[in-house]
């Protein structure tokens, strides 16, 4: 197997494609310091139902060394695998399918990959932009919400379990409004009135809860002796804008 080695004295920039193809997985590197943690055995379930559908990306740096650059966690994948045969045959729409690792077949561990030549310093960057790439982007969760419901119910391989689909579908279906307003309840004479929040000390919070116990735990008419008002009359008062402002309404 012929190599074109980079290295920093010599660097060849920009990454060059040499080779696609099949490599014992006892043959490739994982990238030294990868700082991705990723979910290998959510890996392995779309390996089994899917199949490799994305080539490893590897460094041929030479003297036979061949460094996964993009990949690792599919490669441990592969690895928690194991040899083939295995039992595993998902029931597709009423077919059965092979494993898409090993096709339920003798299997020596081995991986699909591209081959490529690089410096390190562009090793590097392919790494972490490899691993970053996905994490700056984000979901229209309507469209998600569409493409899972093809799944008919079925999620394995695709990285959603049923309750992440649940989550979802609390966050785009409007709510019931029957249920909302059980949870609410019915509207009162108090909806809408200011609150009075502010830090005390622990010993005016301990004189508070005992002279909230004379009132039977009614907060409102505690509060409104202590003020010496009329809780049910209110004063005429002018419109204050700032403690309008200030009341935050329940």
């Amino acid at each position: 197997m012929s190599s074109t080695r980079a290295t920093a004295d010599q660097p060849t920039g920009q990454a060059n494609y040499q080779r696609t193809g099949v490599y014992p997985l006892a043959d490739l590197t994982l990238f030294p310091g990868n700082a991705r943690r990723g979910d290998p055995e959510l890996i392995l379930t779309s390996l089994r139902r899917n199949g490799q559908y994305r080539a490893l990306v590897v460094r041929d740096e030479g003297d036979g060394q061949l460094t996964i650059l993009a990949g690792n966690h599919t490669a441990q994948a592969l690895e928690r695998h194991g040899p083939g045969p295995c039992d595993y045959r998902p029931t597709v729409r009423g077919v059965n399918r092979p494993c898409g690792v090993c096709r339920n077949e003798p299997w020596e561990l081995s991986a699909r990959a591209e081959v490529i030549v690089c410096d390190d310093d562009t090793a590097r960057r392919i790494n972490l932009v490899d691993n970053r790439a996905a994490d700056q982007g984000a979901y229209d969760n309507d469209a998600l919400t569409e493409l899972l419901s093809y799944l008919d119910g079925d999620y394995e391989g695709s990285g959603y379990a049923e309750a992440d689909v649940e989550d979802l579908l609390r966050l785009v279906e409007p709510p019931d409004l029957d249920k909302l307003a059980d949870e609410i309840g019915e509207p009162d004479d108090t909806d809408g009135w200011p609150v009075i929040r502010f830090p005390v000390p622990p010993h005016v919070a301990a004189a508070w809860r005992s002279h909230l116990d004379t009132h039977g735990g009614q907060e409102v008419a505690a509060f409104a002796a202590l003020l010496d008002v009329d809780p049910e009359t209110p004063a005429e008062q002018p419109w204050d804008p700032d403690l309008q402002a200030e009341a935050e309404p329940q």
